[in-house]
């Protein structure tokens, strides 16, 4: 991880050269002894760091939601503005959480890759089949840590889409009968939220079964 944070500065590349800035940032990590597991398993940690912070920042638009629905008239005005913030916050993390999944994905196709064509540079066929078996092995993990990583950005969709709609409605009809409109749907937003937040403490614990099999501590 110190390692990693040392080479900051080394790995800016123009946005342009994606694919070439790519090889480039794993050739310089490889020379200070960081190979492609290691910055998977870095890029692991960090969706499940944005997943934690997400999954408490839809709770609190949830409760920022809940708030507008119970306020007096006289605080609807601040209450909105403070749902307004939460909802900006929520939809941030989630374009975080977004991001730092398509990166894991990208640094897993190229150790793949890079693994699979190294198996023929084996001269002993005893350790080709063992590291063989132990690609298989980290694929088959890593596809079950995707699909749980997949469906927690998923059920994020839903729940925004449900916060934008209210937070738009509520900025053109800032009264006490839009209020009571909204009111009666509190119940399948907070059912939305649940399952979103559970989706996401699946891919957390999906993330840290993945780093304690890759680092041999599971």
């Amino acid at each position: 991880m110190t390692k990693l944070i040392k080479l900051t500065a080394a790995l800016m590349c123009a946005p342009v050269f994606l694919s070439g800035c790519a090889t480039a940032s794993y050739n310089i990590q490889e020379r200070f002894g960081i190979e492609k597991r290691d910055i998977l398993v870095n890029r692991v940690e960090d969706v499940s760091k944005s997943q934690t912070e997400a999954k408490e920042e839809f709770a609190n638009a949830l409760e920022a939601f809940r708030a507008v629905v119970n306020v007096d008239a006289g605080q609807l005005e601040d209450v909105y503005d403070d749902l307004n913030k939460a909802h900006k916050r929520a939809e941030s993390d989630a374009e975080t959480v977004r991001t730092r999944v398509k990166s894991v994905k990208r640094v897993s196709r190229d150790l793949f890759k890079e693994w699979e064509g190294e198996l023929n540079q084996y001269s002993d066929p005893g350790l080709r089949r063992a590291s063989e078996s132990q690609l298989r092995e980290t694929q088959a993990r890593y596809d079950i840590l995707v699909d749980k990583m997949d469906a927690a950005t998923a059920s994020m969709d839903p729940v925004l889409s449900v916060f934008n709609d209210r937070v738009l409605y509520l900025k053109h009809n800032l009264n006490a009968r839009a209020i009571a409109a909204l009111d009666a749907e509190t119940a399948n937003l907070e059912g939305d939220v649940a399952r979103l937040i559970a989706e996401m403490e699946r891919s957390i614990a999906a993330a840290d079964a993945f780093i304690a099999d890759m680092n041999g501590t599971a």
